[in-house]
């Protein structure tokens, strides 16, 4: 049986939609600094839908890019069947086989009480009596290692369906909920429900938070189910820990689902939106000492209830979002060792075009012999932005290809995906992976980066490696 998945509100205000971000807004290689407050591997859960539908279907063209990107990768289990007799015991079949390969868990707790406000994924706990019940299984289903604990999606952020005294009860049943969780394992880390940027502001959401008893969590979540760019998820991020901060709440951190938030923004519903891609592959090693986790919470390809069965895994989907995304770096913890890089794969390549936030300084190439590279700024927050470079072979295929350029005063290469890096003072290097240097005459691959300090436009060049 499909179990439901978060809805998430439509909120396409004219900003909301100008956040859109076409080029793929992540894939990041990190330094050794994790930075958060976790580190080490996300479990890969061997019995995912995604994985099942890898299995079963060996002949579908669009297997192997499914395979390689997203069933390669860890996502969250749903915990959100109310039953409270089974679940101690599904959390606890759950951790126990990641604790058995030293690697993190992440699931979720999806049975509040007037879950989703009736909508595509509604249902839940009868009332909030047995919801304790079945949180309190839950609790003992935990062990006594590391785990990452998704609480309620939607359930702070979505509360139009409540009046002023059922919004004071699920405050009280969530606070209640996660002091029972931290009890019972004190290494389990857990989240509350944080929204995402273009939904609540962050004095609102943040308010919900104290409300509901986030001083006894780990942080907040953000962007489940829904495709709002890195950088505005971040910034919303650190608003809101500045809110709590102001409270007397502190040592609160944000984790980011990124599974599909690599492509468009807007309309929350994806069940039948060609834009969307995937987004950071998810790792601990955020590189932000506010962010404890880029994660996939919602697992790509399955539905939101808008087209399909909310929580059904539908491969046309997963097959969008995945296409034309990078494939997960070299060295991606929760990469398949079996994963291959199949030559009849679609070009990873997504389009840079449309971003509001991209610099309007026109993108400058330069072609080195039998390769060019073009330069695209992706989006800017305070301090630092994204950028995207294009590599394209000329009239005769390549084996190999290497971009060059120098930076500008004051900026510095903080993350680097699809490439492999060598800066010596200004000067930076980036050559191919193994994947992605044998290009047809004419054909491109991408590579991208974050980076501090302010936005400019380099010359590039590149030359055949």
């Amino acid at each position: 049986m499909f179990t439901r998945r978060p809805r998430r509100r439509r909120v396409v205000t004219a900003a909301a939609a100008s956040a859109c971000v076409a080029f793929a807004a992540g894939w990041f290689v990190i330094g050794s600094a994790s930075a958060g407050t976790l580190s080490g591997t996300l479990y890969r859960d061997p019995d995912s839908q995604v994985v099942r539908w890898v299995s079963a279907n060996p002949n579908d063209s669009r297997m192997p890019v499914i395979r390689d990107k997203v069933a390669s990768q860890s996502q969250a289990r749903w915990m959100a069947n109310f039953n409270v007799s089974t679940v101690q015991s599904e959390v606890s079949a759950f951790v126990s086989a990641a604790n058995a390969v030293n690697q993190v868990p992440v699931l979720t707790s999806y049975a509040i009480p007037n879950r989703d406000c009736g909508g595509a994924s509604a249902g839940g706990a009868p009332d909030l009596n047995q919801y304790q019940q079945w949180i309190s299984g839950y609790a003992r289903g935990l062990g006594n290692r590391t785990v990452i604990v998704i609480m309620e999606t939607d359930a702070l952020a979505l509360q139009t369906c409540l009046s002023g005294t059922e919004v004071q009860q699920r405050d009280q049943a969530i606070s209640t909920a996660v002091q029972t969780l931290k009890a019972a394992n004190p290494n389990a880390k857990v989240y509350l429900d944080g929204g995402h940027s273009a939904w609540n502001s962050a004095s609102e959401q943040g308010s919900r938070l104290v409300a509901a008893g986030v001083q006894y969590a780990d942080g907040f979540f953000t962007n489940v189910s829904n495709f709002q760019p890195l950088g505005n998820e971040l910034n919303y991020g650190r608003s809101i820990i500045s809110y709590l901060q102001g409270r007397g709440i502190s040592g609160k951190h944000q984790v980011i689902d990124t599974s599909r938030n690599g492509g468009a923004a807007g309309d929350w519903c994806a069940d039948d939106n060609t834009d969307r891609r995937i987004g950071n592959y998810p790792t601990l090693n955020t590189g932000d000492a506010n962010v404890d986790g880029y994660l996939w919470i919602k697992p790509p390809g399955e539905a939101d209830g808008c087209n399909y069965a909310a929580g059904s895994f539908q491969a046309a989907l997963a097959y969008s979002l995945a296409a034309s995304a990078p494939y997960p770096p070299a060295g991606s913890p929760t990469a398949s060792p079996s994963a291959s890089r199949s030559s009849s794969s679609p070009s990873a390549s997504p389009s840079a075009s449309r971003s509001p936030s991209a610099s309007a300084s026109p993108s400058r190439s330069s072609g080195g012999g039998a390769c060019s590279a073009t330069y695209q700024t992706v989006s800017t927050w305070q301090g630092g932005f994204q950028a995207g470079v294009t590599v394209t072979a000329g009239s005769a295929p390549i084996s190999g290809w290497t971009v060059t350029w120098t930076l500008a005063s004051g900026q510095s290469i903080t993350q680097l995906w699809n490439g492999t890096l060598t800066t010596s003072g200004s000067s930076v290097t980036v050559r191919n992976q193994a994947y992605n240097g044998s290009l047809a005459a004419g054909s491109s691959t991408q590579f991208g980066f974050t980076a501090t300090g302010n936005v400019s436009t380099p010359t590039l060049s590149c030359t055949v490696s």
